[in-house]
């Protein structure tokens, strides 16, 4: 009989070939076994409710029966072809109807990839080089994205800071960096500098929303200096709404990028804009000098697309994006009402389709305000959450579709026992000195 491995033997075993015991993701120390709707369970059996959902992909909880089903009449059909099959090209139809922006898609297998290639495409679409972006947007992986994500100190803006050993000092220059919710400073970079091709914005940034007239003031400014505006929604696409940023609040992009939930928890993402943009795709439109040279492997997977389709059929259904925020609402009050019960200052920063604490009395307004009075106090917080079943990011709480009342109760017995430790943690005098 072989012998069972507990979640030590696999971490031990990771160590061996993993840098770091991992995949770059997660937090190491914990190897999750299977999940199920709202629960995952690890290897050593532990069962938590899941607020991670895989980053976000989970939208409707893990192994949703009828995205299952879905995955099931596929898989004997054809795993992947390096070619054209018919549901990618359902997809793309309905990215195309639900996304304002999108006239036109281009598939790809990570967000980060669709980043990339939102970049590049912007830059051959209007012959600039400079991208601007915003200190403290996560964009991905590539070297533009890895500039100023979380700087460790501060500089003067615009200038771009590394975030990644490996990225030369060329990419920098051709990097300009503001703050988020300062139009002002994005006006003052677009007159001084006439050869920016793009600025590149999560609509929510994090967990940080956007102030009132932010993102129509960056669509205005744009317009004005001939410069496109890409939002990346990989987080935010039918998470926020159907429609993603874009519908939610009624400001339409040149470009956007889309991960996550289109791909119902397969390796899938795409960007997408109007067939005038995305034409640089088409050599025998623009021609060679012109075009954008993109392919990969498992670009339009159809298994990842079948996954994606049925996900975004059930979104469709009535009800949907209401109960998702009601439940977020009553997660984001379940975690105020513990912390002031115990004189704890904080902000629950987000929307309530995604969402997390900072333990400060400001408001976050930027990646250099978004931040903890002692970060301490978070790590005490997501500790306690862990060991009493919630499973989270250290930044951010996912709500999915599939939780239920016995969750709710669960995590909000979580929420007081966590804020009992942060009020041991903090005592008497220093409980509200969180900013």
């Amino acid at each position: 009989m072989n012998r069972i491995h507990t979640q030590a033997d696999w971490i031990t075993r990771a160590r061996e070939v993993l840098p770091a015991a991992g995949f770059g993701n997660f937090d190491s120390s914990i190897v999750i076994a299977r999940g199920e709707g709202s629960r995952v369970w690890d290897e050593d059996g532990n069962e938590y409710v899941d607020y991670l959902i895989g980053s976000g992909p989970m939208l409707l909880g893990h192994g949703h029966p009828e995205v299952m089903e879905a995955v099931l009449e596929q898989l004997p059909k054809g795993m992947t072809f390096f070619a054209n099959n018919a549901k990618g090209i359902e997809l793309a139809e309905a990215i195309c109807d639900a996304v304002p922006c999108c006239e036109q898609v281009r598939f790809v297998t990570s967000g980060g990839e669709a980043d990339m290639y939102a970049i590049r495409l912007a830059r051959a679409y209007t012959g600039k080089p400079k991208i601007l972006k915003f200190e403290g947007g996560y964009h991905g992986m590539s070297a533009e994205a890895q500039m100023s994500l979380a700087p460790l100190k501060q500089v003067n803006f615009p200038t771009a800071v590394p975030d990644s050993a490996g990225i030369p000092q060329g990419v920098a220059d051709e990097m300009l960096i503001a703050p988020f919710n300062d139009l002002e400073a994005v006006a003052s970079l677009l007159s001084e500098h006439g050869d920016i091709a793009a600025i590149i914005a999560e609509p929510l940034q994090r967990i940080i929303p956007a102030q009132p007239g932010f993102l129509q003031g960056l669509r205005d400014l744009c317009d004005k200096h001939g410069v496109l505006l890409i939002f990346d929604e990989i987080v935010t696409g039918f998470r926020l709404a159907y429609g993603g940023a874009q519908e939610r609040y009624g400001v339409v992009p040149d470009i956007c990028t889309l991960g996550k939930i289109i791909g119902g928890g397969f390796p899938l993402a795409a960007l997408g804009a109007s067939a005038r943009i995305m034409a640089h795709f088409d050599k025998a439109v623009v021609g060679s000098e012109n075009w954008l040279m993109q392919l990969g492997t498992l670009s339009g997977n159809p298994v990842a697309s079948a996954a994606g389709l049925k996900t975004m059929e059930v979104l469709r259904r009535p009800g949907q994006y209401d109960r998702l925020r009601d439940l977020g609402q009553t997660l984001m009050d379940l975690q105020s009402a513990a912390l002031n019960e115990r004189g704890i200052a904080h902000r629950v920063c987000g929307d309530a389709t995604l969402f997390d604490i900072y333990f400060t009395k400001t408001n976050p307004v930027d990646y250099r305000t978004a931040k903890h009075g002692d970060p301490k106090v978070n790590e005490v917080w997501n500790s306690a959450l862990r060991a009493k079943g919630v499973f989270k990011s250290p930044g951010k709480l996912y709500p999915s579709l599939a939780l239920n009342p016995e969750d709710l109760e669960l995590t909000n017995s979580a929420f007081r026992d966590a804020a009992n430790a942060v009020s041991d943690y903090l005592g008497d005098t220093d409980r509200a000195a969180c900013s």
